[in-house]
């Protein structure tokens, strides 16, 4: 008995039509995924706040904001910079803390005690954040003491906490982002109650004794690879609860549809 062979051909305009299929799928994921900072948004709600209020959210591809280049008093904002400058220093990057160091540190990040931080300063004194600020290319910073009335800037201030953790020795990195991310819940507003899920927050906030003189804070936010630091600058603000909720509203809008697998533009 003989056996028919069957062969299946498939037509070459299926094959073309399943290849474009596949191809387009290939392309568009990525566009599905892309996000980019709700600037505008965030700039209109801005407008209907009192105060003066700059922001910006900075990728691998900019900085898009408002008012990036307007200097303004630091306040504790600069903690985070005294803390990086003393783990640079050469007597320290390259042994582990002492119980005291840690006892130093760890409180002027993560409960911003002011006693602390000028401790810190005595140490590595302005010429030591001078020197952060051009290993980090700021243009506009300037260390003065006090140390919180130090200038800081948008620009500056994404620029350098986008890749903070590459101006850390080796050593420290994992003990200053733990600092980072480990502020006390009561000084945890503003842009931690609005960080997007399957994100990790770092940041430290500034303000002026609660008066709303200043209400400020910087922030990574970082997924894997994937990064993106955001800086919102508040000067008088007509209360420090007042200024909060700016923080609040400004960081919910400009993050708005950032989700675990978004790709900042």
């Amino acid at each position: 008995m003989k056996h028919t062979q069957v062969i299946y051909a498939t037509h070459p305009f299926r094959i073309y039509v399943a290849l474009l299929t596949v191809a387009l799928a290939l392309a568009l994921t990525p566009a599905a995924n892309a996000w980019r900072s709700h600037t505008r948004e965030a700039a209109s709600y801005a407008a209907t706040r009192a105060g003066e209020v700059s922001f910006g959210v900075r990728t691998g591809r900019g900085l898009r904001g408002l008012g990036v280049r307007r200097s303004v008093p630091s306040a504790s904002v600069v903690k985070a910079m005294l803390l990086v400058a003393y783990l640079r220093r050469p007597d320290v990057r390259g042994r582990r803390l002492r119980p005291d160091e840690r006892a130093l540190l760890g409180p002027m990040i993560r409960r911003s005690d002011n006693a602390a931080a000028s401790r810190v300063c005595n140490i590595v004194r302005t010429g030591g954040l001078a020197r952060l600020a051009r290993r980090s290319h700021m243009r506009r910073f300037h260390a003065t003491r006090p140390w919180g009335l130090s200038t800081i800037d948008v620009a500056d201030q994404t620029r350098f906490f986008l890749r903070i953790d590459r101006y850390l020795p080796r050593l420290h990195r994992r003990y200053a982002l733990r600092l980072l991310g480990s502020i006390v819940p009561s000084q945890r507003w503003g842009i931690a109650r609005v960080r997007p899920r399957g994100w990790a927050l770092y940041f430290k906030g500034g303000w002026g004794s609660g008066t709303g003189w200043v209400d400020h804070q910087v922030a990574l936010l970082r997924r894997g690879r994937r990064r993106i630091a955001v800086a919102i600058l508040i000067r008088s603000s007509p209360s420090h609860e007042y200024g909060n909720e700016t923080l609040r509203g400004v960081a919910a809008r400009l993050l708005r549809g950032l989700r675990r697998d978004s790709r900042p533009r």
